[in-house]
């Protein structure tokens, strides 16, 4: 399996380390051209305006919705769920660093598809609302923070920043 990275900003380093330890074979995707063979891409957490700015200085935008259109899976995390938002990959309304600021960032533990996993929240969105074809695959307290809608996935907190591998597993059964 192929599964690319956006590699323009943010916690790329520690999604390939977690893709490196699932034995994936792994594309750092700055181009558009990068984007060729992959059956998922993740959007790393990050700055959502500014990676949203460096993908439509690249190109990235067009050519990823294309892809998505044949089949191709993606994960956003934190900032990677508000860009899949913002460019309608998936049908959710998010509100931006709805638990304040970097400050306020914190880690708990989620249940997530059944599995009880930590989950690290840095300046993390929250998932307002959702379409009716997506379904809850976590909550913190009473908010949503993983959803899924056919192969797109968004998580409001960094699986890639702690070592447990569950949501990284998730992904690629998605993408597969």
């Amino acid at each position: 399996m192929k599964i690319g990275i956006l590699n323009i900003q943010g916690s790329v380093a520690e999604h390939l380390e977690a893709l490196r330890k699932l034995d994936v074979e792994v594309v750092l995707v700055k181009k558009p051209e990068d984007l060729r063979g992959l059956e998922g891409l993740i959007l790393p957490g990050g700055e959502s305006t500014t990676i949203g700015k460096l993908m439509d200085f690249a190109g990235l935008k067009k050519e990823l919705k294309q892809r998505v259109k044949r089949g191709m899976a993606v994960w956003g995390t934190c900032a990677g769920a508000i860009l899949m938002s913002q460019l309608g990959l998936i049908n959710i309304e998010v509100e931006r660093n709805a638990y304040g600021g970097q400050q306020e960032s914190f880690e708990t533990e989620v249940d997530f598809d059944g599995i009880k996993i930590p989950a690290i929240f840095i300046r993390a969105p929250k998932i307002l609302q959702m379409g009716e074809d997506c379904e809850v695959l976590a909550k913190y307290d009473d908010d949503i923070v993983a959803v899924r809608e056919e192969k797109m996935l968004v998580t409001t907190f960094h699986p890639e920043l702690t070592d447990n591998l569950s949501v990284h597993r998730y992904f690629l059964e998605v993408a597969g």
